[in-house]
């Protein structure tokens, strides 16, 4: 882009209400620095502006730009009147590593003393360092450069963190209720907007769905108290419910935070949140990248009677009672010392645990990444200087239990652990850093995963990683100009960084866009790995998995590690026998149910490990369990399977590598290589008996045991959003739960949909077969409302080819995908029949192909939440029900939910699940 065309984009973003978009590529920031030049240019006052206000820090070309150009001003080869010196290195000091980094080192270790001294003074308040510029560093004080000494000296005792400000001892908050009930991330940053979330002020436009009244009402707080934060609330619900969504938090922070700095526009950081029943794990991770605070408020709390007991109202349901009233405008104070929630003199609740010193850190430091890469550069420090590390952050809480036994999670945390005493076992509480084995990038997160490589001067994988991968799933469905402007910048960006990409920037494989969780699936190959994803539903069935922000995606790929308390677990196992006419999907919902039933309500998912005794079940179909994880609220899932269910699922993957491998996609390094190489090892380890599968230990200690009794599940089992439940609070989460019989066979149905991350090749299979059971029934398949079908990987539809099991689907369809001509428009309309759509996420994303608003919707997905895949209309409130693939495919066929005897004829010879508890013990 030139300056005529960026002119030219500014004023229409003027239309659009908006401000110059900030400034990332080197062609036009040369050009301004040009005019800047030119003392009498027209443009020369304009230029300035956008030169220190407007030019994005980190990796971009025009970061390097602006770094040589206020070297050349240091060094007095340019002059600039309005930039003096000291100037340039105050706008040097907020770049953030990269060049900025490499011109301040060529400063600071340059011939000019007093010039060297002021670079040096920069340099020690930096923390974005990588291996090239700790080298450096090293070599010249080896070399006997007393600056370079005095630098790493002053990285040794973290003056980059020490000399920082304090963290205010009280913050000054007033209440803003953002809806009552779970709140999801759709409602700050919706999946519809996902194409302009790097472009941030743009993106911020899309807070509370575009709500302009509630924005409005944001800002006349803001206005009212313009001394105090704004803190969005979920009133009787859980803040950040379904995707973790850094995008969301980045418009909260843009609409309530505080800027990050000056120079840098439309960047800002700690975010107030609250929930009456806290925050999502993964959203209140993200809310950490910002140095933000998220508090859980207990603000409403179960009634109990004179025993003690729980009170329930005419529904079943758990009375609750207000302890304490936080409607919009109340002004409330957070005593950071005190670590406590006051309002006026009035104490309202420990909240401790939002203030713990690893999080006092990272609201000192502005966010996670500062005390991440600060560690890293103090360890460098020591060890250079060979020292031992002064104690300057929190030391990490290691909890050790003498004769205690370790759950999976313990395990795989103390096996992959960094930084810890040695010798020491570690449990549950513990505060871990881990190396991290395999990270995804999705593609809507993906732009920004990008820009905070950049920001954060990374500029290759980190080798501790196995292997990264960047899908394009979340906009495969429409390939419209958005994506086409997009996508291929995203895939060149992440090939060149080092990832294995859905899209070869070359072309030399043909483009894919299978799901990421199932390709994340596929490619981990040790049941001890640890794996981020940028996804809520990054839950694999081999390992732990972590959903993830797109800021801590960023983090994985550029240092290889993750930091995070050890969670505590929930021990989940089976009895009893699965009816033959029973999808695994309904034992997925009956645990979510019978949980509840067990707990009296409460949700001991929540926030935790569920370690699921899956025993039996190979990885396709285990997934399904752990993927529905993120929707019991849970931090991640672990699958505890016999050793020859793991070989199996480890020989799966390995050939699903080995054909990604055969289509060109391995790179120079031969990372998906070394994953069939890893594969094999592990496979003999189990087959020999060297290391069998991962088990917990006999006498682990977990918050909860779980048992759920396959015989109760005697018929389907639907996820209701519940959508006219008298309490909000109650409507769209996942927690109604009911059997089919509940719809009496009569409930209309307007679309339905068998896809997403939950389904696999067993599913596309039972699909073909349920058609060919109903045309031998009937004499023909009608349907009485659409069925969408998207598969989630190429590969399972190159299997279901081979299988001709494709074939069928293919006579039913009246729309077959066409990679060579892709829809280039999101479909408004449907028709009556079957679609065959392009792998990928589609109607669960809500980003591009979304039901008729007012429909009921019948799904295999996992999102329920309000507009997620359904809108409402003026006449109906939409709704997603969530159910097993022969439940959604009978729906589609009547036009409504079918009856047990409907059912049970369709699905007639068809083997849904062999899955039969394990006889064996699955503990050591």
């Amino acid at each position: 882009m030139n300056y005529t065309d960026y002119i030219k984009e500014i004023e229409e973003r003027k239309a659009q209400g908006l401000h110059p978009k900030p400034i990332d590529g080197a062609e036009l920031l040369s050009e301004i620095i040009s005019q800047i030049k030119d003392s009498d240019n027209a443009h020369r006052e304009d230029s300035l502006k956008f030169f220190i206000y407007n030019t994005l820090p980190g990796t971009t070309s025009a970061a390097g730009v602006k770094a040589k150009f206020l070297k050349e001003i240091i060094l007095g080869e340019a002059i600039v009147e309005e930039i003096s010196s000291d100037f340039a290195f105050e706008q040097l000091s907020h770049m953030k590593g990269g060049p900025s980094v490499e011109v301040l080192l060529d400063l600071a270790l340059g011939n000019d003393g007093a010039i060297a001294q002021e670079a040096a003074k920069v340099l020690k308040t930096q923390v974005f360092l990588y291996e090239a510029d700790t080298d450096r560093l090293e070599g010249a004080m080896k070399a006997g450069s007393a600056i370079a000494k005095e630098i790493i000296e002053s990285y040794a005792q973290a003056e980059f963190f020490t000399k920082l400000p304090e963290v205010d001892e009280e913050i000054e908050i007033v209440t803003y209720i953002a809806g009552v009930g779970d709140i999801s991330t759709d409602l700050l940053s919706p999946g519809a907007d996902a194409h302009s979330r790097s472009d941030r002020e743009l993106h911020g436009q899309c807070i509370f769905e575009h709500n302009k009244d509630m924005q409005k009402e944001v800002l006349a707080l803001k206005e009212q108290h313009p001394d105090k934060r704004v803190m969005l609330i979920a009133e009787k619900g859980t803040m950040g419910v379904g995707s973790s969504r850094m995008s969301g938090v980045n418009n909260v922070a843009l609409w309530t935070g505080v800027s990050s700095s000056p120079y840098v526009p439309f960047i800002n950081i700690a975010p107030v949140i609250a929930g009456t029943n806290g925050i999502a794990p993964i959203f209140l991770t993200t809310v950490g990248v910002t140095g933000g605070i998220g508090i859980d408020l207990k603000n409403w709390v179960t009634k109990k009677d004179a025993d003690g007991k729980t009170v329930y109202d005419a529904d079943g349901e758990p009375v609750l009672e207000q302890v304490y009233s936080v409607e919009t405008g109340t002004v409330l104070t957070i005593n950071t010392k005190e670590k406590k929630l006051y309002n006026g003199d009035q104490e309202l609740k420990d909240i401790s645990t939002a203030l713990t010193p690893p999080k006092m850190e990272f609201i000192k430091a502005g966010g996670s990444y500062a005390v991440v890469f600060g560690k890293k550069l103090q360890t460098f420090a020591c060890k250079a200087l060979g020292i031992e590390v002064p104690q300057v952050y929190a030391p990490s809480k290691e909890v050790s239990i003498e004769g205690q036994g370790l759950t999976a999670v313990e395990k795989i945390f103390n096996k992959n652990a960094v930084g810890t005493t040695p010798g020491k076992t570690l449990h549950t509480g513990s505060n871990v850093r881990v190396e991290v084995n395999i990270v995804g990038s999705q593609d809507t997160t993906g732009l920004m995963t990008s820009q905070e490589l950049e920001m954060m001067a990374a500029t290759v994988v980190s080798p501790i990683v196995d292997a990264s991968y960047q899908s394009g799933c979340h906009t495969a469905s429409v390939w419209d100009d958005k994506s086409k402007a997009n996508i291929p910048r995203l895939m060149q960006f992440m090939n060149d960084f080092g990832l294995i990409t859905g899209r070869d920037p070359k072309g030399k494989y043909f483009p894919m866009t299978d799901v990421i969780h199932k390709v994340l699936n596929d490619i981990t190959v040790d049941d001890w790995d640890i794996i981020i994803g940028g996804d809520s539903h990054t839950r694999m069935s081999k390992g732990v998995a972590f959903g993830a922000d797109s800021g801590t995606v960023a983090l994985a790929l550029a240092t290889g590690e993750a930091t995070m308390p050890i969670p505590e677990s929930v021990k989940v196992t089976f009895k009893g026998d699965m009816r033959p006419y029973m999808d695994f999907r309904d034992v997925v919902h009956a645990t979510q149910q019978q949980m509840l039933k067990q707990f009296g309500g409460e949700n001991v998912f929540q926030g935790r490990i569920i370690e699921v005794h899956i025993g039996t079940l190979t990885s396709d179909q285990a997934f399904t369990f752990t993927d529905w994880t993120a929707e019991m609220k849970a931090k991640a899932s672990i699958c505890i399977s016999e050793d020859d269910t793991l070989i199996e699922s480890l020989e799966i993957a390995r050939d699903r590598i080995q054909i990604m491998i055969d289509k060109g996609m391995d790179n120079e390094k031969q990372v998906l290589q070394g994953l069939v190489d890893k594969a094999n090892r592990r496979i003999t380890e189990v087959k020999t008996g060297i290391k069998p599968a991962l088990k917990p230990d006999a006498n682990a200690k977990y918050y909860a045991e779980v048992v759920i009794d396959l015989d109760e599940i005697a018929e389907p089992m639907i996820a209701d959003p519940d959508v006219n439940n008298d309490d909000p609070s109650k409507r769209y989460t996942h927690d109604t739960i009911r059997p089919l019989s509940y719809y009496g066979g009569t409930k209309k149905v307007d679309l339905g949909f068998v896809g997403s991350c939950m389904v696999h090749k067993g599913d596309m299979k039972i699909l073909a077969q349920m058609l060919k059971n109903i045309e031998a029934q009937q004499g023909k398949v009608v349907f009485k409302a659409p069925l969408v079908v998207a598969p989630p990987t190429y590969n399972i539809v190159d299997e279901l080819k081979e299988e001709g099991d494709w074939e069928v689907l293919e006579k039913y369809s009246g729309f077959v995908f066409d990679d060579s001509a892709p829809k280039g428009l999101a479909r408004t309309k449907y028709e009556n029949m079957l679609y065959l759509e392009r792998p990928g996420c589609n109607l669960c994303m809500g980003n591009q192909e979304k039901a008729e608003p007012g429909d009921t919707v019948m799904a295999t997905s996992t999102r329920l939440f309000q507009g997620r895949v359904v809108k409402d209309s003026g006449e109906k409130k939409g709704e997603s029900l969530l159910s097993s693939t022969p439940v959604v495919v009978l729906s589609t066929i009547l036009g409504r939910t079918p009856t047990m005897e409907e059912y049970e004829s369709a699905v007639e010879g068809i083997v849904l699940t062999k899955f039969k508890p394990s006889q064996k013990e699955l503990v050591i």
